[in-house]
């Protein structure tokens, strides 16, 4: 984990540090959206902290809250955060090579502080494996520090939300800071064609299904731009530029 000192030895922790601070405000401003909305909308404060505590997944938290207020069964809020949060699948395959030296509970642990950000940096700063145990002991700095920002700034913004929620005026516009730090997400994360494909598909379909009941217009949304992508990167026009067809 990120408060190991063997971490802290490596200059690249630092390195990681810094990096994460050029968006630790939108992140906090995100976090901060999230733990006000999770009270409005009908949780008790326990349970949003719990909630932020344990899940730490700010789009499947973002997912469930209108479930939750709307009454979704609960087989439909775990899926919608299941498929919400499948992106994670890709990065845990991509991250393997780096952290298979590492005892489970290490990776494991990797695993959870990792946020979208974190493994966006971590895989420019690292596009291959370390071939020895202190090119891979580096590395593993690196993402810590990534992830030691991008947690406390979650965690810290989001619990503040939570216990201020009745005190933040709905003037200061939460929603649309949270909507710019999603939208910064998403440009970080829309670095192939078929990427952009995705993200155009599924803001589309979340539109035309948006009459739906239960927040279904995301189910929706993920199903048609994964199905879709599935299709276009068995082509050879996708395949050629996705290098091999890795989304």
């Amino acid at each position: 984990m990120f408060w190991q000192a063997e971490h802290r030895r490596h200059a690249e922790f630092g390195e990681g540090i810094r990096d994460q601070f050029s968006v630790a405000m939108g992140i906090a401003a995100w976090g901060l959206m999230t733990g006000v909305a999770m009270v409005q909308s009908g949780l008790s404060a326990l349970e949003a902290l719990l909630m932020t505590l344990i899940v730490y997944a700010g789009s499947a938290q973002l997912a469930a809250v209108p479930m939750i207020a709307a009454g979704a069964p609960l087989w439909v809020i775990l899926a919608a955060a299941f498929c919400v949060n499948l992106r994670f699948v890709v990065f845990s395959a991509h991250l393997r090579p780096y952290l298979m030296h590492l005892p489970r509970w290490q990776r494991m642990t990797s695993g959870y502080v990792t946020g979208d950000l974190s493994y966006v940096f971590f895989a420019r700063r690292f596009p291959h494996p370390g071939q020895t145990p202190e090119e891979l002991a580096r590395q593993q700095a690196y993402l810590m520090g990534n992830c030691a920002v991008n947690y406390l700034a979650w965690m810290g913004a989001s619990v503040a939300g939570v216990l201020l929620a009745n005190a933040i005026p709905t003037a200061w516009g939460l929603g649309f800071a949270g909507i710019l730090a999603l939208l910064g997400v998403l440009s970080s994360l829309a670095s192939s064609p078929l990427r952009i494909v995705s993200a155009g598909v599924a803001g589309a379909a979340a539109v035309a299904a948006w009459a739906l009941p239960l927040k279904l217009n995301i189910l929706v949304a993920i199903a048609c731009a994964v199905a879709l992508c599935l299709l276009l990167e068995k082509t050879p026009l996708f395949r050629h530029r996705e290098g091999g067809g890795h989304v």
